[in-house]
């Protein structure tokens, strides 16, 4: 007697976020900036890396500026097949707020960066005991 066995599919599933702990410290950018690379280099968005981690160093080095003592959350989630977004949650009330630098400034042109690389998809999330910034990239809008 011929018995066929039925394997069932191997359900697969896409790689998962990922979320980092780190110190108030401007070092804590080049951290966060391996965790955007590696991620993205999993998910296969290559072109994404160059921004994601501009972004991320701005993101992290604007929080790192807070004054907070205890640490910043930062992360990375799959929005869909084609765009990231990119997380730094702080203990800080304060809200970024983006300005417009004269072209002899010297500092003040980080959230302009972000601003200008997300195309405008940026904000805040105020939460009881600080705030979440994201940032949203999509691959398909990258030139």
């Amino acid at each position: 007697m011929l018995m066929i066995h039925h394997q069932r599919p191997a359900l697969t599933r896409a790689p998962g976020p990922a979320t980092l702990r780190l110190p108030y410290s401007p070092v804590s950018a080049g951290a966060a900036r391996l965790l955007v690379h590696a991620k993205l280099t999993e998910w296969k968005l290559p072109q994404l890396i160059d921004d994601a981690e501009l972004i991320m160093s701005e993101l992290v080095g604007n929080a790192a500026r807070t004054g907070c003592q205890t640490s910043m959350m930062v992360g990375i989630r799959r929005a869909s097949s084609d765009t990231v977004r990119l997380l730094v949650a702080d203990g800080s009330a304060t809200l970024p707020v983006l300005i417009d630098v004269g072209p002899d400034a010297e500092s003040g042109r980080g959230l302009f960066l972000v601003d200008q690389l997300t195309r405008q998809r940026w904000g805040v999330t105020p939460w009881p005991h600080g705030k979440v910034v994201h940032a949203t990239l999509t691959a398909s809008t990258r030139t």
